[in-house]
């Protein structure tokens, strides 16, 4: 009875009366809302809540236009090339407001940013607000995936059969039943299955981004392969054994329905929690709710916040320690941090970094040696380009002093040869030694995923890891020594939120005070070994 009362209300909810939004005017897509209505109130049998709309809300999908380090973005740059403000604006929405750019574009207009998001003072616009929604996946094509012609968000869309009716592909075969069911509370929707939904090509088409370079005037000088997390998968072991959904979005393992109105059980459901590092974002969407405009409540952020954590715990790396000797005064030890995801770690936005914590103690507990210590303030000890943004740290195979710290992240260069933290200042990159998957050969890797710099000759740096040589001097101190190594991920680098100081407009200011205030928390700890010698 309760499951025919839903039903009751969903079609009551679309009746007509009920204002319709631009794209659904237009009849190309639909906001989240009218999905949540249905594909909510979905439990395990041992409880866990599984409600695909609450998992999606809370993710950094939903959210990708409310992210304000992504505004404060899109604004330095539009300020560093203001004669390119309209190109910049349009190929930064193709991703973070991909059902507002796909309408523009198919009616040959370009997509503004700031003008679509009332957190930035313009007009409030569901379909840019409402981020990589529902109706983008599900509507995706299966036409050019994994080719250069679909990569920076530019897809194919299920066209209308009769300007009524749309295709909306799913993982799952449809009984007529819910077709219509669907099709009367998304207001001409038809569910259908397709296997595509689930190929690892169609998050390539938003998550392989191409940026183009511009020079100080604003002309085009170049391209950058600034995120190739599926170009990285595909070249290593794991393009034969887990996709990005795999992963992502993992399994129920459990017959369990999709829909709260209706219907069997399903085996094989894939939570929608799109879960990854990102711990920064909904950090801020938790305490910003007002200025972000956050709409999913604080209890599912907390639990998105807990899932990340958890993956990056246990899912992202291992770290061992071998080979410790000692002589009189030397303490040598190899710290070999292993890469267990099936992409370069960190991938894709290059703010992201992971890097080498290693603290030697003697035998009265007192620190003798430590490389790599993070300070409240989001910066790393001894970090090169945390002290100076004109330097950058290199890419070490043997560390002997503590201001030596094994950073494995990616450093863009400008026109000019200098390091930048600015997307569209960069054509190219002088350091990319992000650990590299199980089975990525960096001899036959393409120039768009090649290992850059010092790393590209270490012998020690190979598919699945990295092995540093550790000498310290020990001085006077008396062992037995404890050596303990770790390995730590932050989102968004010192660097990159600071460098954002300069620009004094609301979205890069905002950015700065938010950093500040979560820079203590802007990290986490990967995996960890200890030894005593």
């Amino acid at each position: 009875m309760r499951r025919l009362v839903l039903l009751f209300a969903v079609l009551a909810w679309v009746a007509p009366g009920r204002a319709a939004s631009k794209g659904e005017a237009k009849g190309d897509f639909r906001t989240s809302d009218r999905c949540v209505a249905c594909h909510n109130e979905l439990k395990t049998k041992e409880g866990e809540d599984i409600s695909i709309g609450l998992q999606w809300s809370a993710s950094v999908m939903a959210n990708s236009a409310r992210d304000p380090y992504w505004q404060g973005s899109v604004r330095r740059e539009a300020l560093d090339h203001p004669a390119a403000t309209a190109d910049i604006e349009n190929e930064c929405a193709a991703c973070h407001m991909e059902m507002e750019h796909l309408i523009r574009r198919d009616e040959g207009k370009k997509t503004p940013v700031f003008s679509n998001l009332r957190q930035t003072g313009g007009a409030s616009n569901a379909e840019a607000e409402d981020g990589v929604s529902c109706s983008v996946c599900h509507q995706i094509e299966n036409q050019g995936l994994g080719e250069p012609a679909t990569y920076n968000g530019e897809v194919v869309i299920a066209p209308s059969s009769d300007h009524v009716h749309r295709a909306e592909y799913g993982p799952f075969d449809v009984d007529s039943a819910h077709q219509r069911v669907m099709q009367s509370s998304t207001a001409g929707f038809v569910p259908q299955s397709a296997a595509h939904i689930r190929n690892a090509a169609l998050c390539a088409t938003c998550h392989t981004l191409i940026t183009t370079a511009r020079d100080e005037a604003g002309n085009v000088d170049g391209k950058l392969p600034e995120q190739m997390p599926y170009q990285e998968w595909q070249h290593s072991d794991y393009a034969s054994r887990e996709s990005c959904q795999d992963c992502h979005m993992p399994a129920v393992n459990e017959p369990t329905r999709i829909s709260s109105v209706y219907g069997p059980d399903r085996v094989g459901l894939h939570r929608h929690v799109f879960v990854g590092g990102n711990l920064v974002l909904t950090r801020l969407l938790m305490d910003h709710r007002g200025e972000l405009d956050t709409k999913a409540q604080p209890e599912q952020l907390q639990s998105a916040l807990d899932r990340i954590y958890q993956f990056l715990k246990t899912q992202a790396a291992r770290v061992s320690l071998e080979g410790l000797q000692q002589d009189e005064h030397t303490l040598s030890f190899r710290v070999h941090a292993e890469n267990l995801t099936g992409h370069k770690l960190p991938t894709a936005f290059p703010s992201r970094r992971v890097w080498l914590h290693v603290t030697v103690r003697d035998q009265h507990g007192r620190i003798v040696f430590e490389s790599g210590h993070l300070n409240p303030d989001g910066s790393i000890v001894g970090n090169d380009n945390d002290e100076d943004p004109g330097r950058f740290e290199p890419h070490y195979t043997e560390i002997t002093r503590p201001d030596q710290v094994e950073i494995y992240e990616d450093i863009l260069k400008d026109n000019h040869g200098h390091v930048t933290t600015g997307l569209i200042a960069a054509v190219d990159y002088l350091k990319d030694n992000r650990l590299l998957p199980r089975g990525f050969d960096k001899a036959t890797a393409a120039q768009e995923i090649r290992v850059v710099g010092a790393a590209a000759d270490d012998p020690n740096f190979t598919g699945g890891g990295s092995t540093v040589q550790y000498r310290i001097d020990t001085g006077s101190a008396q062992g037995p020594f404890h050596v303990e190594a770790e390995l730590w991920y932050q989102p968004v680098g010192f660097r990159w939120a600071h460098n954002f100081e300069p620009y004094k407009a609301t979205e890069p200011q905002r950015f700065v005070r938010y950093f500040d205030q979560v820079s203590n928390q802007s990290a986490a700890l990967l995996a960890s070994a200890e030894a005593t010698h």
